[in-house]
């Protein structure tokens, strides 16, 4: 149980993923001590070797077959790896991303001889994943893209430019969302898989500055006539792009719901053991009614975003999690974060307005979960549809 007092679900209650739990906190432990984790922040990106490491300890493709190199695991294995790196504090090492995200685009629309070709390499950190998106003029509104993909020959010339984009000074395969015929709306969007080393006219732009997730390298990205093999144009259908989008987004939502749970248990961790501790006017700020109530409204919107996030993992790996519950997670955990983390600072003091202190880390880094991922305002709409 964790500070919240709510039992993990029969679901995640099982033997091997409590046994995994346990190898996954201690790998975090051993090669992402704080001291590693504030070296990452200074260099604004994870060490490369990080990604090699998760690689031999059979931390990514969790939830990929074993014939393509992964484990064999499931969503409750994804699960387990994002709250360890939430409640150990592992800040801006992307791998729920390469795991979570990029690998599922290759095994659910990929080919047998794209997913015998990419999986294994994303499953030993020889390639590191990302999804360009976003671009300068267009974010949550994905048919607003002006990134292009003309097929000339048994080859596609990307052009185009992406930005805000999560492992973009790291990754080596990059799914790229582009327009393969601009005349055509979202039916004229596709997804094609750049590998990067080596690839003539694609440029790494700036680590971009941010407000938190200061270990995180996120980056702009430009694509100058990158030509690629026809044979990169992910699945074997033009057009499918935003189909897939649609189809993968829900887990992506779920992710951050998940995220978010975790920082929250971790902010109400750390603050109770906190306010037990210090003192103001001879007693523990624990003993002050105002204290009391502040944590007590806390933990009970705490526990029922658990038990809702739960429901949806357990929805999700039956396979009927849909996209305006998803939506609801990713908004209303993550408002609710932003929420808690705010209310744990204050009780810190000034303390809390400290980058040393985890708690005003995690008030920064938090902020982005309302925004990424689709904002929460295109949430609300999504929800919406289904009155």
């Amino acid at each position: 149980m964790s500070v919240l007092n709510v039992a993990k679900p029969a679901f995640m209650a099982e033997e091997d993923i409590a046994i995994f739990e346990d190898a996954v906190g201690k790998f975090f432990d051993e090669h992402a001590p704080e001291a590693t984790v504030a070296k990452w922040r200074k260099n604004h990106c994870v060490d490369r070797d990080m990604w090699t490491k998760a690689g031999k300890a059979g931390l990514l493709g969790l939830s990929m077959p074993e014939e393509f190199g992964g484990a064999g695991g499931d969503y409750r294995h994804e699960v387990v790896l994002m709250e360890q790196l939430g409640l150990k504090g592992v800040d801006g090492f992307g791998i729920s991303l390469h795991n979570a995200i990029i690998a599922p685009y290759i095994l659910e629309y990929g080919t047998q001889a794209q997913k015998q070709r990419w999986l294994p390499k994303l499953c030993t950190g020889e390639l590191v994943g990302a999804i360009a998106m976003t671009e300068p003029g267009a974010g949550s509104d994905l048919q607003g893209i002006t990134t292009t993909a003309k097929k000339v020959g048994d080859q596609y010339v990307l052009n185009g430019s992406k930005t805000f984009i999560t492992n973009g000074q790291t990754a080596n395969l990059i799914i790229v969302v582009a327009k393969t015929d601009p005349a055509a709306g979202a039916r004229g969007t596709s997804l094609l898989i750049v590998e990067t080393d080596g690839a003539e006219g694609f440029e790494r732009g700036r680590n971009l500055d941010k407000l938190g997730q200061e270990a995180q390298d996120t980056s702009e990205l430009f694509f100058n006539d990158v030509k690629i093999p026809a044979e990169n144009l992910l699945g074997e259908d033009e057009g499918r792009g935003f189909f897939q989008l649609m189809g993968q987004l829900p887990q992506e939502r779920l992710n951050i719901g998940v995220q978010g749970m975790a920082t929250i248990e971790r902010a109400l961790e750390l603050t109770i053991a906190y306010v037990k501790e210090r003192k103001a006017f001879g007693k523990a700020i624990l003993d002050f009614q105002n204290t009391q109530f502040v944590l007590a409204e806390c933990k009970t919107e705490a526990t029922v975003a658990r038990v809702f996030i739960n429901h949806c993992i357990e929805q999700h790996l039956a396979g009927k999690l849909d996209a305006a519950t998803a939506s609801m997670a990713k908004y209303w955990v993550s408002d609710l974060e932003g929420k808690i983390v705010d209310r744990c600072l204050q009780l810190f003091g000034g303390y809390g307005f400290m980058n040393e202190y985890p708690i005003a880390r995690m008030y920064k880094d938090s902020r982005i979960q309302r925004i990424y991922g689709g904002t929460n305002e295109i949430m609300k709409i999504l929800i919406a549809r289904t009155l």
